[in-house]
């Protein structure tokens, strides 16, 4: 047994896109430094920052490109109502 302290674990963002036909799509995923950079550059753009840690795990096992698949519907519906009213 170590009495080393843990390494934190690396922040992961993931970044959508939802243009009204189909599912949301995985545009961007990543951890430490490229999570860093998605949010600068989400932030620079203007793109609304939701922190939801278990969503954002389930959506990081997701290849870029691809839609959310039917079990996420709900939890990221629920972020983009959260975003389109503080729009």
């Amino acid at each position: 047994m170590s009495n080393a302290p843990a390494d934190p674990p690396k922040a992961l963002a993931v970044a959508l896109r939802y243009d009204n036909t189909g599912a949301p799509r995985v545009t961007a995923k990543g951890r430490g430094e490229v999570a860093a950079r998605i949010v600068e550059t989400a932030a620079a753009h203007g793109v609304p920052i939701e922190e939801d840690a278990a969503l954002v795990q389930a959506l990081a096992q997701i290849e870029i490109d691809e839609e959310i698949p039917i079990e996420l519907y709900e939890a990221v519906a629920a972020v983009l109502r959260y975003i389109l009213s503080i729009r």
